[in-house]
């Protein structure tokens, strides 16, 4: 009796973590692309906050390296390490800028493919087996194929608004803020650069699940990932942005505002998911991407106004998400 209840507390916290964790990461996303109609540039803001979050890691990461249980810090593990935050860049980097094309609901709903994903690279890698014969094969396999049909859905066809819900009778659509909503062909780019995102996602779950088997050390593994990410982030910002070097300077608004939320929440984030990886595998972490969706859902901005679109991906979407997950059930 007293290990089922372990149990259950176990999984209870694993589900607690990751549902905070989603709900931080798209609130994150709205405060990103309130703060980009400042002025915030996307390399200054994922090289700051990626600075503070390996700065408020590194306490732990003196500590916990101290134990005796850990396998040496090798010069392989780092480069695996180095590697993943090679991969983490590429998919922040894309994210960021996705939104700022687009809005936060598309990324989260495009972040509906990263199960799919996950599963493939999970099957590739032998972390995964896939038996035909099995119902729960089949349905991981059809969920696959429909979540990946319906993501490319959401991003070709954006539908005609229906109609508008608004808190003040004289608002319409133009009144929106230009920063906060998108035309569709900077929706099509920023759902291509969100696809690339949760495709590097997938990769860098399963390549984090790899270390953590090879070096179980939440803290450490955290750490270097956000020293590197934060490295790469501003050695490439200074590359792009070389002739407009004032996008490296602070203003006290909602720019440093959210600077600060992502540093904080970041070191978070990733002991949370270096844990849970450790423990739960790969796929568990993507088959909370879908939620976001959830989360995010006709939340284009931080004003009253509601768009109701066509999407007709939408409903697909959510119903790949439960054929997907159908892992835990397994």
């Amino acid at each position: 009796m007293a290990g089922a209840v372990s149990l259950w507390r176990r999984e209870a916290t694993f589900l607690t973590a990751m549902l905070a964790s989603e709900t931080g990461i798209v609130g994150l996303n709205i405060l990103f692309k309130a703060a980009t109609s400042k002025g915030l540039n996307s390399y200054s803001f994922l090289g700051y906050s990626y600075l503070l979050a390996s700065l408020l890691l590194s306490p732990s990461h003196l500590f916990s390296n101290r134990s005796r249980s850990l396998p040496p810090l090798s010069f392989s593990i780092l480069s695996k390490i180095g590697l993943l935050g090679l991969v983490g860049s590429t998919y922040v980097i894309t994210s960021y800028i996705g939104v700022k094309y687009s809005n936060p609901t598309l990324a989260s709903a495009i972040s509906n493919i990263t199960p799919a994903v996950t599963f493939i690279l999970a099957v590739i890698f032998r972390m995964e087996k896939v038996r035909l014969k099995e119902r729960s094969s089949v349905a991981k396999v059809m969920g696959t194929i429909l979540s990946l049909v319906g993501a490319l859905v959401v991003v070709l066809y954006h539908g005609p608004r229906l109609f508008i819900v608004s808190s003040a009778p004289n608002l319409n659509f133009h009144q929106l803020s230009p920063s906060l909503s998108s035309s569709n062909s900077d929706w099509i780019i920023g759902g291509c650069l969100l696809t690339i995102r949760d495709i590097f996602v997938s990769v860098s779950f399963v390549l984090q699940a790899h270390i953590m088997s090879e070096y179980p050390a939440a803290f450490t593994v955290s750490f270097f990932y956000t020293l590197f990410v934060s490295i790469i982030t501003s050695l490439t910002g200074l590359v792009v942005e070389r002739n407009n070097p004032s996008v490296w300077i602070i203003r006290f608004d909602i720019t440093l505002i959210c600077i600060l939320a992502m540093g904080i929440f970041t070191p978070v984030y990733y002991v949370i998911r270096s844990w849970t990886v450790r423990y739960k595998g790969p796929l568990y972490l993507a088959i909370f991407k879908p939620l976001s969706i959830l989360i995010a859902f006709d939340r284009r901005s931080f004003d009253n106004d509601r768009v109701l679109r066509c999407d007709v991906g939408e409903s697909k979407r959510r119903e790949d998400s439960v054929i997907v997950t159908c892992r835990k059930r397994e």
